[in-house]
């Protein structure tokens, strides 16, 4: 196989000169897999069809594009959790393929229970790192919209350098949006809010900033959570600008 066709290696599967894992700093961590027997009835039946396993991601002809079986336009959710925002939004927009990025198994099955409710096939999911398949797994150009609502704030100060939404990242979403496409995020912590827009508004790419809520994108079990604890949400729109 030629050396050019093989993808770097996907985060947890770096290793060191001598064979040691490499410690690295994510934006996520993996939370515990028990599925309830609903989430296992919703994983038995949906799994194979539309999550995508891990390892797949690996293979040199792997595409995004594929997972349909047509072409359209090409949405991507990063931090699906239980599939509200996803479901709603992909209803929605029958014509565009979804891909949905959640590491949290049980997130996972309950996403596909409700898609198996909602008589959807126009969404994917995967649980592979976001930014590494941001990187790899999608071209310049490619993405119709973006949606971030409520990654992980990771509220410690020593735990910022983990958040999701910083001037790299932002860089790299700007360059895989196709001009004209948004960028949609929202958030519950105010300074992480700053952080955002801080990162956004540097990036020549893209324009936008703090708008109203975005009246397609549904009341979440975690909006709902930061609302109860007396936070206020921030959304934010921000488009690829046009060449």
């Amino acid at each position: 196989m030629p050396e050019e066709t093989v993808r770097p290696a996907r985060p947890h599967h770096r290793l060191t000169e001598d064979g040691r894992r490499m410690r690295e700093v994510l934006t996520y961590s993996r939370r515990g897999s028990r599925f309830t027997p609903r989430q296992a009835e919703a994983w038995a039946t949906y799994a194979e069809r539309w999550w995508v396993p891990d390892e797949a991601v690996d293979d040199p002809g792997f595409s995004l594009a594929d997972l349909f079986g047509r072409e359209a336009p090409l949405a991507v959710e990063i931090g699906s959790g239980i599939g509200e925002s996803t479901v709603a939004l992909a209803a929605a927009r029958p014509d565009h393929d979804v891909v949905a990025f959640e590491v949290w198994r049980p997130g996972v099955a309950d996403t596909l229970g409700r898609l198996g409710e909602a008589g959807l096939t126009n969404v994917r999911l995967l649980s592979v790192d976001a930014i590494w398949s941001m990187e790899h797994l999608l071209g310049p150009d490619s993405l119709a919209a973006l949606w971030t609502f409520f990654p992980d704030p990771w509220p410690k100060t020593r735990h910022h350098k983990r958040r999701l939404v910083t001037r790299t990242f932002a860089h790299l979403a700007a360059t895989r949006l196709r001009p004209g496409a948004e960028w949609r995020l929202a958030t519950d912590w105010a300074d992480y809010a700053t952080q955002m827009v801080e990162a956004l508004d540097v990036e020549p790419l893209l324009e936008g900033g703090p708008t109203a809520r975005w009246d397609e994108r549904p009341v979440t079990r975690f909006e709902r959570k930061g609302l109860e604890a007396g936070r206020e949400i921030t959304d934010l729109r921000y488009v690829r600008r046009p060449r």
